[in-house]
């Protein structure tokens, strides 16, 4: 089988992996009406799809070790932190507002929407797969490839760590009840964590970009990025954040960069 030949079967099995996940999470989520379980879900795939390129890799375990390291990792410490913010609490906004939009039929429409994260999965997969099916390229331009995207994803697990764990800190107080969160990160940009998923999956381009057919992995970033700015990333979190904290959430809008850090811009004169 050819190399990329190898690699869509990988992608196809990272499809039926995550799949088989979804359903599970699917059918909790019915019992216990909180299809917010699917973030979980999603963040918690790639260590499955790990597992299974690793037990089907055409390379020698340090070709692909230590991106399969930097993938667990980033998908250990998001999956985690979302099991913590959901499990045993109230369905989140979001998908409180879908399962609105879609009632009488949610159950059904949320069946859709777990199996359309477990493609996007198998889709994204491809931003992963290469170090499990072919060699390198040889040469130091490739080695710095390697280098430089494993640097940028260690960056990203951080950032968003950093991100993540400011703003629970801030939530954790009583005296916050209510405010918007505008500290550390968060005081230069409205979603930091979102920024640092972008470098995560960045890393694992540039990183695939050392081996043959590994300019394929720029789907990656592409996707997220998309997903993060058009779809269910940044309009879906702010129209929540509009509804429950209103004026506050924006003159925030007003004096914060939406998605890459930058200092806030002052106050306008007058206001």
């Amino acid at each position: 089988m050819s190399i990329v030949g190898h690699g869509l079967t990988l992608a196809a099995l990272a499809t039926a992996v995550a799949g088989a996940l979804m359903l599970g999470l699917w059918l909790r989520a019915v019992r216990t009406a909180n299809a917010a379980i699917v973030d979980v879900g999603w963040a918690l795939s790639f260590t499955l799809v790990i597992v299974a390129f690793a037990a089907a890799a055409r390379t020698p375990a340090t070709t692909w070790a230590p991106l399969a390291l930097g993938v667990v990792a980033w998908s250990l410490r998001l999956g985690l932190h979302l099991a913590r913010r959901v499990l045993g609490k109230p369905e989140e906004g979001r998908y409180r507002e879908l399962r609105r939009r879609w009632s009488p039929r949610a159950d059904r429409a949320f069946f859709v929407f777990f199996q359309a994260q477990a493609l996007l999965v198998g889709v994204l997969s491809l931003a992963i797969v290469w170090p499990f099916v072919t060699a390198p390229h040889a040469g130091a331009a490739a080695d710095a490839a390697r280098l430089a995207g494993l640097g940028l994803i260690a960056l990203g697990v951080a950032g968003e760590a950093l991100a993540d764990a400011q703003l629970a800190a801030f939530l954790r107080d009583p005296a916050h009840r209510g405010r918007v969160c505008d500290v550390g990160l968060w005081g230069w940009s409205r979603h930091p964590n979102y920024f640092f998923e972008i470098v995560v999956w960045v890393g694992f381009a540039v990183h695939a970009a050392a081996y043959p057919w590994g300019w394929i992995a720029a789907l990656g970033p592409v996707v997220i990025a998309s997903s993060i700015l058009l779809v269910t990333g940044i309009p879906a979190t702010e129209a929540q954040s509009l509804r429950s904290k209103g004026d506050a959430y924006r003159a925030y809008q007003a004096r914060t960069s939406a998605l890459v850090p930058w200092p806030p811009s002052p106050p306008r004169s007058g206001s």
